[in-house]
Formats: C-alpha cells, sequence, structure tokens
C-alpha cells in the first residue's frame, strides 16, 4: 500500500505544487507539511509528538524538517490550523531557526502559542491573526482562505489553498458536531464550493477513520458527567488536555450546578484555562473559581480539581497524585478521579498503571472506557464519507494518523469514486501539476529529539545504548597492561543493573588476561582494539552463561 524503494525527487518543474509531509503520517503528532511552487514554500503546522517509552530520555519530537532547513529565506509563511501541541508545539524550535517567518493562526491559536515563544526567549515574533472566511495572498504564490471547522479546541481552522499548480484543501483536525458547545459549525457550505470550483487534492484527517457512524457530539458527554458529580462524596479529580476549554467548561457548569468549587492544578492548565477566559471562549461561573492556595479551607465534598495527566505522564499532578507523592494531595476512597480524553496511541501503559494506582488507593476511576465522559474531536468515517461526496476531490491523501487510519481513510476516499488515492508516509514527495497529484520521491524526515537543551544531537545509535542501558544494563572492564613487559597486571570488572555480585566474573577474568597478553604478543598496541578485544570476549561469554545482552564498557590502561 505504501510506496517503498523511492528516490530523490526530481528538480521541480514550473508551475507545479509540490508537497512534502514532514511529519504526522504514521504518528498521532509533530504534524507539519511544506507547499513549494515556483521557489516559494508555505507551511502548514508545526506539531510535537509525545515520546513513547522506547524514546527513554527524550523530551519531546518534532518534524523532519532537514530537507527544508537550508531554504528557511524561501518560507512565506506558516499556517497554524489550530492550538493543539501536535500542531504548534514546533513553532519555537522552528522559530529558531529563522525568525523572520510569519506565523498566520486563528486568535486562539496565537494566543496558546505566545507564552511559549516567550519562554524560549523569541522576543519579536511576526504573528498575523486570521479568521474563518478570511483570504489572503502568502508570497506571490499561495492565495489561502480559512474555513472554520469543529474540534475539540475552539478556533480551529481548515485551509484551501489556490495555486498555479492547482488547489488544495487541507481540512486541519475536524469533526461534524451538529451542536458544538460555542455554536460553530464546521462550514460545510465552504466545502461544497470548493467541491464546485475544483479540489485538485484533498488532505483530510485520518484520526478516526476506522470508526464507523459520527463522532459523537459534546453535547453527549453532559449527563455522564453530571451522574458523576451527583455520585460523589468526596473530592473529584478531574484529567483532561490543558487546551480542552469544552470539557473544562463542562465541569465548571456542573460544579456551579452542585455547589463546588474548581481549582486549577497545573502550569499549562493554569495559563492556557486563564487565557481562555480572559479571551471570553471559557466562561466562569461566579464563585466558582479558587486558587490553589485555597486547597486546604475547601471542604473535600465541595472540591473539584481539573489538572494535567490524562496520558499517565509520570511528572504530572494525577500520576504523583496515584503514587502518592504529591505534595497538597492526598487521594483516597471517597474521592472519584474522572480521566476526561481519548487515549492516545502509545501511552496505553503509562495511563493503566495510573488507573491501577488509583484503583489500589480505593478511588472510584471514571474514563472513557466504563462512561461517556470523553468524545473525539475527530471525524468519524460516516463523516468522512459525507466530505469526500460533499467535495468530490480529483486526489486524496490521508493525512493525521497512524498507517492503519491512513489506509481506512484512504479506502473510504476510493469508495466514494475518488479515483486517485496517495497513502503515503513522511517524506514522501508528490507533484501536482494539471490536476494530478504524483509520487516523484522520498526525503529524509527522520526523528528530531528533543533532549533538555540539546536539540538533534541525539541520534538512534545514542537511544539503542539507552534502551540496552535501561533493559540489560552495563558491564564496566578496567584493564591495566604492561606494553612493554607483554603483560596485564590487572583485570576488575564490576556490573549494575542485571545482575548483584561481581563474583559470577571470576570464571572470565583468566580468560580475558589470556586474550590481552595474545594480542599483545601479536603487536597489538592500539587501546581501541585492545578494548573490542576485552568486548568480544566477555560479550559472548555474558551471553552464553548469563542469557543477557548488557551494555558492556570496556577500558584499557597503559602503564
Amino acid at each position: 500500500m505504501f510506496h517503498t524503494d523511492l528516490s530523490v525527487p526530481p528538480v521541480l518543474p514550473a508551475d507545479t505544487l509540490r508537497i512534502i509531509p514532514l511529519g504526522g503520517l504514521g504518528d498521532v503528532g509533530r504534524n507539519m507539511t511544506a507547499f513549494e511552487i515556483n521557489g516559494e514554500i508555505l507551511l502548514i503546522d508545526a506539531g510535537v509528538l509525545f515520546p513513547e517509552e522506547d524514546h527513554p530520555g527524550v523530551d519531546l519530537i518534532l518534524p523532519g524538517y532537514d530537507a527544508i532547513a537550508d531554504r528557511w529565506e524561501d518560507v512565506v509563511g506558516l499556517v497554524l490550523t489550530h492550538g493543539h501541541e501536535d500542531h504548534i508545539g514546533a513553532v519555537p524550535y522552528l522559530l529558531k531557526e529563522c525568525e523572520n517567518i510569519k506565523v498566520y493562526g486563528s486568535r486562539l491559536t496565537l494566543a496558546f502559542l505566545e507564552p511559549k515563544l516567550r519562554e524560549h526567549r523569541i522576543s519579536s515574533p511576526q504573528l498575523i491573526e486570521v479568521a474563518e472566511g478570511e483570504t489572503l495572498m502568502l508570497g506571490s504564490q499561495f492565495r489561502t482562505e480559512f474555513v472554520a471547522v469543529n474540534h475539540s479546541i475552539p478556533d480551529s481552522l481548515a485551509v484551501f489553498l489556490r495555486t498555479s499548480g492547482g488547489t488544495v484543501l487541507h481540512t486541519g483536525d475536524f469533526k461534524m458536531d451538529q451542536l458544538p458547545l460555542d455554536k460553530r459549525l464546521t462550514d460545510l457550505r465552504s466545502f461544497a464550493r470548493f467541491g464546485e470550483e475544483g479540489v485538485d487534492l484533498m488532505m483530510v484527517d485520518s484520526t478516526n477513520a476506522e470508526v464507523p457512524g459520527f463522532t459523537t457530539g459534546e453535547l453527549e458527554v453532559e449527563p455522564a458527567l453530571r451522574r458523576v458529580f451527583d455520585a460523589a462524596t468526596g473530592k473529584i479529580v478531574v484529567a483532561c488536555f490543558a487546551s480542552h476549554i469544552y470539557r473544562v467548561q463542562q465541569v465548571l457548569n456542573q460544579a456551579a450546578i452542585h455547589g463546588r468549587v474548581v481549582v486549577f492544578m497545573g502550569r499549562s492548565m493554569v495559563r492556557n484555562m486563564g487565557i481562555a477566559q480572559e479571551m471570553g471562549y471559557l466562561e466562569v461561573p461566579p464563585q466558582t473559581l479558587a486558587d490553589p492556595g485555597d486547597l486546604d479551607v475547601i471542604p473535600e465534598d465541595k472540591l473539584v480539581i481539573i489538572c494535567t495527566g490524562s496520558q499517565g505522564e509520570p511528572m504530572s499532578a494525577l500520576s504523583r497524585m496515584a503514587s502518592q507523592t504529591h505534595q497538597n494531595i492526598e487521594i483516597g476512597p471517597e474521592d472519584t478521579v474522572m480521566l476526561a480524553s481519548s487515549l492516545i496511541p502509545g501511552n496505553e501503559n503509562s495511563v493503566y498503571r495510573v488507573i491501577n494506582g488509583l484503583t489500589r488507593l480505593g478511588v472510584t476511576v471514571v474514563h472513557k472506557a466504563n462512561a461517556l465522559v470523553h468524545v473525539s474531536g475527530h471525524a468519524s468515517s460516516g463523516e468522512l464519507l459525507y466530505c469526500y461526496n460533499i467535495v468530490k476531490p480529483k486526489n486524496a491523501m490521508p493525512i493525521h494518523g497512524e498507517h492503519r487510519h491512513l489506509i481506512a481513510n484512504g479506502k473510504l476516499a476510493r469508495s466514494t469514486g475518488v479515483e486517485s488515492v496517495l497513502t503515503v508516509e513522511d517524506g514522501t514527495v508528490i507533484d501536482l501539476h494539471d490536476h494530478q497529484a504524483r509520487v516523484v520521491g522520498q526525503v529524509d524526515t527522520s526523528y528530531i529529539l528533543v533532549d533538555g537543551a540539546s536539540v538533534g544531537a541525539i541520534s538512534e545509535e545514542n537511544l539503542a545504548d539507552r534502551r540496552i542501558l535501561g533493559a540489560e544494563g552495563f558491564v564496566t572492564v578496567i584493564a591495566v597492561v604492561q606494553l612493554e613487559d607483554k603483560d596485564v597486571s590487572s583485570i576488575d570488572i564490576h556490573a549494575r543493573g542485571f545482575i548483584d555480585d561481581d563474583g559470577v566474573f571470576d570464571d572470565v577474568t583468566p580468560q580475558i588476561s589470556a586474550n590481552l597478553k595474545s594480542a599483545i604478543r601479536e603487536g597489538i598496541t592500539d587501546t581501541y582494539l585492545l578494548q573490542q578485544n576485552i568486548r568480544r570476549t566477555i560479550g559472548r561469554w555474558v551471553s552464553t552463561k548469563l542469557k543477557s545482552r548488557p551494555m558492556i564498557l570496556p577500558i584499557v590502561i597503559h602503564t
């Protein structure tokens, strides 16, 4: 289904639109796409992917933008579809590469972005607010129209591009909630208008392509929330994304109805909800919101805590509550915890670890699997079919999702009569000309790993070493050799992480010594070669005798 063994793409012909997905195809995260025509580049989204358990020590994963890294001066703009981390989280890192890039986004999206830029000390970014129904010329090649779409965060946008190479409808993340809390519907009339004009390529959100029917509306969550509040006898802890304004609004409403007081916990939650309230996207009922400093004076049966941690993040407030290490909050059998979010693929173990920890403490845990306390922000298969039939694109390209989501979305497009469906991965290069989209090559879009202050310095080899250290431990072998006497003075072996008694190495020490003496007598004096000699000897022994594969760190000292 996916293209393999593609070569470097050819030189881009005039009046041909080149599309390169730099992230988001194969992962739920790090969404970013580059569009190029006649020497100008437009970017849509720049998000992060959060690391999984096989990325030890990694903080964030960025899109692989090496393909455009030497062409920042050709970038005429970065368009942001909405304010979720997987669409805006990489913007500060991008602007550190080139601060002159103009960033276009809706009012709330830019408001969520600004604190991130300040944290990264990007002092004077060029942020340009756009709104649905607005059309702008970005550079000289991209006539860009912004369209309202409904998602799990307000102010989300789809983007319609008109270029000399063809037209593209990029849906961003969307669904078709017919009774949205903010009354802002997905603008299907504009989708139909684009279809009448002619959409050469439709790039469509794939996250829920495997889910039948239509995504449940946000209003459907309220009965389940009400039941949770009705049944709760102690404090209620609600864990959700720090950007999920709709869910926070519903919790605030229930708190007001039930005479409870809400406290926001976590820096990002406090910051984002403060922005949303200030800008009018979040309405706080009177006497409903309290300061975290008031926790000690609020009765347990009147308290609601809204915090992050719905994905089992180790340092989140909820994880610390579950492990009984939170400095201010103790949780017990009278309390209720609600995980009001979808489970991001890859986070299953972390989330279930938190749920198990809470359950062990006697806490009542409510989550999407046992109550309708969350609905998705993405269109299900019925909605995708509806949109394909409205737009009738000449070519379709599934985006935003794992491989199974992309393939399912491609099948939906074909079922509606779309003949050309490009199911591709990150780095696959597509050229659009004369209404035809075709795959022409492949570029590198490897992960860019953020580890503390280090960006891009961590390689796959480094990660492999970290995985071995975490899973198998390590062995250090310190050998003191006398080159002139062709002898070995001493060998010290120590292990950490897989065995407690260093005495087990007494059997292999004579073998290491004998092999080193033999190598020295053969004229081998290079330290690296002697270390490799040690590594081979003890590696074979540990694998055979101990059935383990630890990292081996040999050190040779000359005297």
